[in-house]
């Protein structure tokens, strides 16, 4: 049976990134020497960690041994005061029996051919936001004139938000994701955003438009289901947060790494052909989602760690995406690597929803930037901020000129 790391070199969880494509020194021991070891949360509960890639997609697969409950008392917590903010289940939270129904009466929304439909509508966002750029003094804060703008337009258009009130969810998201939230001021920020979409719901029931929502609506009527209007509210909640919030970090981090690495830039600036692989790339190479929680619940065995029932499991993603298996050289940007195997969306029956949506959209923004803007670099001395205090990577500013 494989040893877990001696109990006085027990890790407190999470650890810090050595640099924005940089993971922690300690992952690389963890798969070495110790791929399931304990680890102490910011609640002071202890929980396991998988480190290895085949471990950590195991374990997302595995809905027999383990759970995606958040509303589960012993459910593990990243953050002081644990994750429970509300008590009702959003998709991301739901097991078999209920996960199944839940995900297939709204998949058909993402699917490849409903989402190059909207290719040129998001190319047209995409235009008007460089424009806005090359319109603006020098230098520019690409998170503020593009990264958020862009997938936020596009949710907003999607699900049937009005993008006017983009500063509304785009605040109290950024205050439920941090870290140094207290858990009364995630609370605050969830019932916010909940209370708003709970408005929007309720007109679109009587006043339908062409779009994501009223689709739902319209659906759940139609099949002889009950219809639930909280369920619409809660599946409108969770796109809104995850449709805007993870794209818009790529977005940076992907324009980042790129202007670090131009020998990569080259190479889609020459082919754009390549910019889909480019896109997969940068996805394994930033993980801007460190690690993903489950709730063991059946004693079973991970790379011969005995992990008993009622025990929190954190399925390392970053990890998994830099080991040198499968990944040769992993610490290196490389657009023909051709790794689609990694697990930036997750894995398994709750890997994201939205990842077609996520890849058009990065896909258009660096062909799009980078050809409109060929000369784009750092500014001269730029101030990079990155988000280390939240539970989803990225950057809070990153300003650019040309």
């Amino acid at each position: 049976m494989t040893e877990t790391l001696d109990s006085s070199e027990t890790t407190t969880f999470p650890l810090a990134r050595q640099c924005p494509f940089g993971p922690p020194a300690e992952y690389e021991r963890f798969r070495a020497e110790a791929p399931v070891t304990r680890v102490t949360l910011p609640t002071g509960t202890e929980a396991w960690l998988v480190s290895r890639h085949h471990d950590v997609r195991a374990v997302l697969t595995d809905h027999r041994h383990f759970s995606s409950d958040r509303l589960h008392p012993d459910f593990p917590s990243q953050i002081p005061g644990g994750t429970r903010i509300a008590d009702r289940r959003s998709m991301i939270a739901m097991d078999a029996p209920e996960h199944g129904p839940a995900r297939r009466a709204v998949i058909g929304e993402f699917t490849v051919r409903r989402m190059e439909a909207l290719r040129p509508r998001i190319q047209e966002i995409v235009d008007e936001r460089v424009d806005v750029i090359l319109s603006s003094s020098k230098p520019v804060d690409l998170v503020e004139t593009l990264s958020l703008p862009v997938p936020s337009l596009v949710i907003c258009e999607l699900l049937g938000v009005p993008y006017s009130d983009h500063e509304h969810f785009q605040g109290h998201t950024a205050t439920a994701l941090k870290r140094e939230s207290t858990i009364e001021q995630r609370r605050t920020a969830f019932a916010a955003i909940r209370n708003y979409l709970d408005e929007l719901v309720t007109r679109k029931e009587t006043e339908p438009g062409d779009d994501l929502i009223s689709r739902q609506i319209a659906k759940s009527r139609e099949d002889g289901s009950v219809y639930d209007h909280e369920d619409v509210v809660e599946l409108a909640r969770l796109l809104l947060v995850a449709g805007h919030e993870t794209t818009a970090n790529m977005i940076s981090l992907g324009t980042l790494a790129l202007l670090e690495n131009p020998e990569q830039l080259a190479a889609i600036k020459a082919d754009p052909g390549k910019t889909l692989d480019a896109v997969e790339e940068l996805l394994r190479y930033s993980s801007i989602v460190d690690a993903i929680p489950r709730l063991c619940v059946e004693d079973t065995e991970i790379d011969g760690v005995l992990v008993r029932k009622g025990e929190g499991v954190l399925a390392l993603a970053y990890s998994a995406n830099m080991a040198a298996d499968p990944f040769e050289n992993p610490d290196t940007l490389d657009i023909e690597r051709g790794g689609r195997h990694h697990v930036a969306f997750g894995f398994g029956p709750h890997q994201c929803l939205g990842q077609n949506l996520a890849r058009m959209e990065l896909q258009i923004v660096f062909d799009t930037l980078f050809r409109r803007i060929p000369a784009l670099r750092l500014a001269p001395g730029a101030d990079l901020s990155f988000k280390d205090d939240a539970l989803i990577f990225g950057m809070y500013r990153l300003p650019v000129t040309w």
